[in-house]
């Protein structure tokens, strides 16, 4: 499916939109209305609530909704109850963190993790755009290589960017997310996407700089399928991408021990950033892409009917 083929006619870019992805994530759009207003939207109450004065659209009263945003003259038209919706409550920022750090660049199968997160950042901008959404993207490795700032207008600019990508050097979370945190000056839904490959306490102190300012976070936690089994044959040795140092190893005697690693690596993560409301979303490249959102989309929605 993800095959990252570019036929000639397509657009730079649009080679990450692959029509049988969204002609399955187009239903996706239908369960994150349930959710609260869309997948995007959804995801972030505007702190500008009820201050715009551009008015959008109405839509249909849902429990829990501010009784004083509804529409008392259509109401009394039409005896149901519909609630007005603005500029600042349907268009959210979203801003695409992507890491292309070297390690990023590994794939033991038809993608790599980099192009698996191209297809996500790509899908997840094309829902966005669905929801009038204004998209932006960051690109970082050990520092900020790129950066598109959010706008409704920037979804094909968003696709180029990432037709460019390519993995950098070595990955450092703290530095590059602290400015990003520092330039966000209003409140915003942020996707990372990355392998997240450093401890849980160095990760929550530099993705916490992004959570207390106000801002929505989902981190998307990207491994291979061979990072995550170790079956590497009569393999000696390997090479960390990070550094490029070539490592010894012993993969049939640490195998067991380290695939708890790894688990007990991603359970701390989803604990840890579970606790301070920021979505955890682990997902095995070999898997298709969709199957990856829907189950993200349907564990926020069980999680709303639970509120």
């Amino acid at each position: 499916m993800l095959t990252g083929r570019q036929p000639q006619a397509q657009l730079p870019g649009q080679r990450f939109i692959d029509p049988e992805v969204l002609t399955r994530i187009d239903n996706l759009e239908l369960i994150a209305r349930g959710v609260v207003d869309g997948f995007i939207s959804g995801l972030h109450r505007s702190p500008m609530l009820g201050m715009s004065v551009d008015f959008a659209e109405h839509r249909a009263y849902m429990s829990g909704d501010d009784v004083r945003r509804i529409d008392w003259r259509l109401f009394a038209r039409t005896d149901r109850l519909y609630v007005k919706e603005f500029e600042a409550d349907t268009n959210a920022n979203l801003h695409l963190l992507l890491d292309v750090s070297r390690s990023m660049d590994y794939g033991s199968g038809v993608v790599t993790k980099l192009e698996y997160a191209k297809f996500l950042a790509a899908s997840l901008a094309y829902l966005s755009r669905r929801q009038r959404d204004r998209i932006g993207l960051i690109t970082f490795d050990s520092e900020i290589i790129e950066t598109i700032p959010p706008s409704i207008k920037h979804f094909n600019t968003v696709l180029h960017a990432l037709d460019r990508v390519c993995a950098g050097g070595a990955g450092n979370y703290h530095e590059p997310l602290a400015k990003i945190a520092l330039n966000l000056r209003r409140r915003s839904v942020v996707v990372l996407i990355s392998d997240l490959y450093d401890t849980p306490e160095r990760l929550l102190s530099a993705i916490g700089q992004l959570r207390h300012r106000g801002n929505d976070l989902i981190v998307f936690h990207l491994l291979d399928p061979l990072e995550l089994s170790l079956e590497l044959g009569d393999v000696s040795s390997v090479e960390d991408l990070e550094s490029g140092v070539n490592l010894p190893i012993a993969a049939a005697q640490y195998r067991d021990s380290y695939r708890q690693l790894i688990r007990d690596h991603q359970a701390e993560l989803e604990r840890r950033l579970g606790a301070n409301q920021i979505d955890y979303i682990f997902a095995d490249i070999s898997q298709p892409l969709d199957n990856i959102l829907f189950r993200y989309l349907s564990d926020r929605e069980r999680q709303n009917r639970t509120r």
